[in-house]
């Protein structure tokens, strides 16, 4: 249970004056984002990758110039959101969403104990990132990134590639590569600090005027609902104010854009929190950053809209939403 903060109007007058002013730094902060078009080794982002999964993500992911650990979480989180026992409609199965027919001629043993299990992540995550490396090596004298045109071959198949001389001109297979080149901001660790967004600024006045707003499970702030919302909803409703469309939960949310340390959090980032720190799928809680340490979240039954801490032994991290992070986000995970 998450400790109840009270903040007298005085305090709130002054506070949010300082909070303006954190707002209007939003739009002068400037930075680098990292950009998604490199290859190699990229470290992972803190728990972006569930613990079970990291090792093997890290090391399999470093297979092959065209690949990096990131790219290859990007990729299994789109096909499986990490679920080991999923089946598709068009009976792919398992972590890596591989069809029977592909995994005959392209799973590997990546754990050595004599069998090839579609089902086992110890076998399946080291047969997407061979059968990536393997598509690179098709289409490695095809004009354009390297890395796109094997996201391209995965989806499309090589031949289709090499025919188009890049990715083709094919709706699903160009969203297919900008959606996971997307995500694997979400699963890198930034290596320079990240470029605030311009709709931050329009989120917090949103989460703003409801302070005082009763908390409700599921709400989404509709009209029948009173106008209340809990965690995920509040930031869901913050972010849709300014066009941009996030998941329902808040786990999910953790997905929209990169992930800022504690020290460069800017006000509109997300705030997470979680009773398992090595996991975002176990994600419980979310708020908006407004500085100076604090956050407005919607905290829990019995409780309004507030201003809460966000230094608590279960904050688990942040996420810098981009509109290209919200919207490479699978609808269901």
């Amino acid at each position: 249970m998450r400790k109840v903060w009270v903040i007298g109007g005085a305090a709130v007058g002054l506070g949010m004056g300082f909070v303006m002013l954190l707002v209007v730094g939003v739009y002068v902060v400037a930075g680098n984002l990292v950009n998604g078009v490199t290859s190699g080794s990229r470290g992972l982002a803190k728990g972006a990758v569930p613990a079970a999964y990291k090792q093997l993500v890290q090391q399999w992911g470093n297979l092959c110039p065209a690949l990096n650990p990131a790219l290859l979480a990007a990729q299994l989180y789109q096909e499986s959101g990490w679920n080991p026992t999923v089946v598709s409609p068009a009976d792919a199965r398992g972590i890596a969403q591989f069809i029977p027919s592909t995994w005959a001629t392209h799973g590997i043993d990546g754990n050595g104990d004599g069998k090839r299990d579609i089902w086992d992540p110890n076998d399946a995550i080291p047969s997407a990132a061979s059968y990536d490396c393997e598509l690179a090596k098709y289409v490695k004298d095809v004009p354009g990134n390297t890395s796109d045109n094997m996201l391209a071959a995965y989806n499309a198949g090589a031949y289709r590639v090499i025919r188009a001389g890049g990715v083709p001109a094919i709706s699903e297979t160009q969203n297919y590569v900008k959606r996971i080149r997307s995500l694997e901001e979400s699963f890198a660790a930034p290596v320079t600090r990240i470029d605030p967004t311009r709709q931050a600024a329009g989120a917090i006045a949103f989460a703003q005027s409801k302070l005082g707003t009763p908390y409700l499970w599921g709400g989404n702030g509709t009209a029948d609902q009173g106008g209340r919302f809990d965690c995920s909803g509040l930031t869901k409703a913050a972010y849709e104010k300014v066009g941009i469309t996030l998941p329902r939960v808040a786990n999910d949310q953790y997905n929209a854009g990169p992930h800022p340390s504690r020290d460069q959090l800017l006000p509109g980032d997300l705030v997470f929190f979680s009773d398992d720190l090595t996991d975002s799928r176990a994600i419980r809680h979310v708020g908006i950053y407004v500085g100076g340490g604090y956050m407005i979240d919607a905290p829990r039954s019995n409780a309004v809209i507030r201003f809460d801490p966000v230094d608590t032994p279960d904050y688990f991290g942040a996420t810098r939403v981009t509109e290209d992070g919200a919207k490479a986000l699978p609808t269901k995970v």
